[in-house]
């Protein structure tokens, strides 16, 4: 489908939507849907809800709306979810807060929120999500609140809907004069957020004190209409286009909030607490919407030290947006950054983002309380990879050591501009892990702000995260090199099941050439088994564990191949790759190697290349890396 008719199809899909009716058609809409007169907490909650939910057990939820685009944040997303967003939508007290989110700098706080008014403003093209309002109201109002006060609890009792609110000047005065009180003559049409429209969505940002008007917020008096009108109190002098105004039945930002003058906080409390706003010679104005701020920690200090705010403060519902914890999501973030850049013709090869996030990662954990265990071992834990030392509930024991960690460290957005200068820097073509920490280096070499301590400890974390580089890039050249050959893996194989069969069955085992009767092979079982750490005492429950996997393997009619069990298949590996260090070190590091050198080190590269994601250049470089490091 072209251009062309993909847009025709999108202005009919955009007209077919579209609304118009009496207030009288509107209630039957009600009627029919009570959600269409749902309050915007209901409406945001039951956005995120629409989007998904994963359950992750023990407890723990993913909300799908926001890790499409948020990565490693799903327990303060779920805290955010279930202890406001959930709670609000039931109109429990908590609605009447205004939303801090409080976290580092390039945290996600702003992703979080732009995540939400993009999904509101298309939410509202749904069914589910559809808003109505008064036609021609700058405030897109509520067409509920036509209904008189004294009416409210019968309208209630028949369409089960609980109304909220006041209507406002302009329709107040349009009521009476363009319809004599009829409230049922009123127009009602279907209205779609957009922030770019200023409908339903609003931003705030403080600029300079001396020059920012509360008029920004709340609207301001239309000077050219007062001869016509006569007076600064007719709705029809003053413009209702302040953020509050416009951000009614939505949302608004309010960026960098404590930062802003203290008039524009205070003008919040009735907001948030009574649902309403003062604006010009007016009565208290009526507003439905979500007000969602956010800041730095230390700015948040600075707010909740000074008395004066202790009234605002009681009024905030203040949630923590801390670092992402994981190395997987860390690489996610920059992978995705990566992609939205322009940079084109540069390969990035596999573990560069990786060693990138691991430094990151290792920058914002705290120094473990438990014996025998180590920054390394616990930023492995914390991305769910088997570790020494920890056993199954200790990773929670861990995270309740220290409640802040996340709250500092190395921000994306360094890491995310030293790869992007590694990226653009000279003429290279591909870019490795050791281009990426070199960079990183030398922007901390270049950053003024940081102490002589912090830099000497960032730098001791480029050095860590270099080394859990190396053991990759090993086990990388060793999974490449066992590959090659894989016909001696499979003999190991075959040879380690025959004599754990005869070890768990307690029979002996035939020589094929003599047919002389020996007990299995144990420096063979324990040569391999040790390579996983299998200690003396758990060796007959892990080949009892294989037995048990050939036989279920065998009920199914399939046979028990390499990589069937990924234990086992990661000890052959690497007994394989230890009796053939030799090999891969003189192959990887020949100056000159021979023809059969050479024909290894195409087959390693070729594997490398169409299985892993490298180029033909990392590949090399990885090879004669790894040979160096064998070397040593």
């Amino acid at each position: 489908m072209s251009f062309m008719e993909k847009l025709e199809g999108y202005r009919k899909k955009h007209l077919d939507l579209v609304w118009e009716g009496s207030f009288a058609d509107y209630l039957l809409l009600v009627k029919q849907r009570p959600t269409v007169a749902a309050l915007a907490h209901d409406r945001i909650y039951r956005m995120i809800e629409a989007a998904g939910i994963i359950d992750r057990g023990n407890g723990k939820r993913e909300y799908t709306f926001f890790s499409k685009a948020l990565f490693g944040l799903e327990e303060p997303i779920q805290t955010l979810v279930e202890e406001y967003f959930r709670p609000a939508a039931q109109r429990l007290d908590v609605r009447k807060r205004l939303l801090l989110l409080m976290g580092p700098v390039s945290g996600g706080k702003s992703t979080l929120v732009s995540l939400l008014k993009e999904g509101l403003a298309e939410f509202t093209r749904t069914d589910d999500g559809a808003v109505y309002a008064i036609k021609g109201c700058p405030m897109q109002e509520d067409p509920l609140h036509l209904v008189p006060h004294e009416l409210r609890r019968d309208f209630q009792h028949e369409y089960g809907v609980k109304i909220e609110g006041d209507l406002c000047p302009v329709c107040r005065l349009r009521l009476e004069e363009e319809h004599c009180g009829r409230m049922e003559d009123m127009r009602v049409v279907r209205v779609f957020f957009s922030e770019a429209n200023r409908t339903g969505i609003g931003t705030f940002a403080p600029s300079d004190p001396k020059s920012q008007d509360i008029a920004d917020l709340t609207g301001s008096i239309d000077f050219s209409t007062i001869s016509q009108y006569g007076s600064e109190s007719d709705p029809r002098a003053y413009r209702f286009d302040g953020e509050l105004n416009k951000a009614n039945r939505g949302l608004m930002e309010f960026q960098e909030m404590l930062k802003c003058d203290e008039k524009f906080l205070w003008n919040l409390l009735s907001l948030t607490q009574e649902g309403n706003f003062k604006a010009g010679r007016f009565a208290l104005i009526s507003a439905d919407e979500l007000i969602v701020a956010h800041t730095n920690e230390t700015e948040y200090r600075a707010f909740i030290s000074n008395k004066k705010n202790e009234a605002l403060h009681s009024r905030m519902i203040v949630m923590r947006i801390p670092y992402n914890l994981k190395v997987s999501q860390e690489e996610r973030i920059y992978g995705k950054l990566i992609e939205a850049s322009d940079i084109r013709g540069v390969h990035l090869a596999p573990k560069a983002l990786w060693t990138a996030a691991v430094f990151s990662i290792l920058s914002r954990l705290a120094e473990p309380k438990k014996m025998g265990i180590d920054l390394v071992k616990k930023m492995y834990a914390y991305d769910g990879v088997s570790t020494d030392g920890l056993k199954s509930g200790d990773v929670d024991e861990l995270r309740k050591e220290y409640p802040d960690e996340g709250m500092s460290g190395v921000d994306p957005r360094y890491v995310i501009n030293r790869i992007s200068s590694a990226l653009i820097r000279g003429d290279k073509t591909c870019i490795n892990a050791l281009d990426v920490l070199r960079s990183l280096k030398e922007g901390l070499d270049q950053h003024a702000s940081i102490s002589k301590e912090e830099r000497e400890r960032l730098l001791g974390l480029i050095t860590i995260a270099r080394k859990e580089y190396d053991h990759s890039a090993k086990t990388e050249i060793q999974r490449a090199f066992v590959y090659s050959f894989e016909e001696s893996a499979h003999t190991m194989l075959n040879n380690y099941l025959d004599n754990v069969e005869a070890y768990c069955n307690g029979f002996k085992m035939k020589d094929p050439i003599t047919e002389e009767e020996h007990d299995p092979d144990e420096k063979l079982m324990r040569s391999i088994e040790e390579q996983i750490g299998i200690t003396e005492n758990q060796k007959r429950a892990f080949r009892e564990e294989i037995l048990i996997k050939i036989s279920s393997l065998a009920r199914k009619g399939k046979t028990f191949e390499y990589t069937s069990h990924e234990k086992l298949k990661e000890a052959i590996e690497m007994k394989l790759f230890a009796d053939l260090k030799d090999v891969v070190k003189i192959t990887t590091s020949s100056s000159h190697p021979d023809e059969t050198q050479l024909k290894r080190m195409n087959e390693v590269s070729k594997r490398l290349i169409e299985h892993h994601g490298y180029c033909a250049v990392c590949a090399n470089e990885l090879m004669k890396y790894v040979g160096s490091l064998l070397n040593r």
